[in-house]
């Protein structure tokens, strides 16, 4: 059974455009924290099957690759080094999910989705450290991702345009 680690923002921005946005998978460098860039591996640039890797400013680039697009709603990555999931997970996904809001807006729902290896010491692992770490970082990237679409500003202080 995976692991989640979700939160919700409101974006004062209609769903629409916040998708004309989210769409565009070179954007990511521009709010999610500690990313300093990202370049396409496949010819496609969204949809099922596209993916990027991504430069971080500690630790080795990070391959993503796009397994489900719901056009206008969102998509779900597969977090990877390679053929090799993201250590020290057995499998990982991140999910970029918008909706509408009530009042005109946009609801921002990202998801850190994960398995854990090693049994019970995984699970106690997660249960301990692993998860709050990831609510973090969700958490982190849901608020950035929403200064950012708000203001059109880069919101992540390790990016540096060229």
């Amino acid at each position: 059974m995976p692991s989640v680690a979700t939160c919700e923002v409101h974006i004062n921005l209609p769903r629409a455009k916040v998708w004309e946005g989210l769409r565009d998978l070179s954007r990511a460098p521009l709010y999610v924290p500690n990313l300093t860039g990202a370049e396409f591996t496949t010819v496609s640039h969204e949809g099922v099957g596209t993916s990027r890797r991504v430069f971080q400013v500690k630790g080795e680039p990070l391959d993503e690759t796009v397994v489900s697009w719901d056009e206008g709603y969102g998509f779900k990555l597969r977090l990877h080094h390679g053929d090799k999931p993201l250590a020290p997970f057995k499998a990982a996904w991140f999910d970029y999910r918008i909706s509408d809001a009530p009042d005109g807006g946009t609801l921002f729902t990202p998801a850190l989705i994960y398995e854990m290896p090693w049994g019970v010491f995984g699970r106690l692992l997660d249960g301990l450290v692993v998860n709050r770490g990831a609510r973090g970082n969700t958490l982190q990237v849901a608020e950035s991702f929403k200064r950012h679409y708000e203001t059109g500003e880069v919101t992540n202080p390790a990016y540096k345009p060229k």
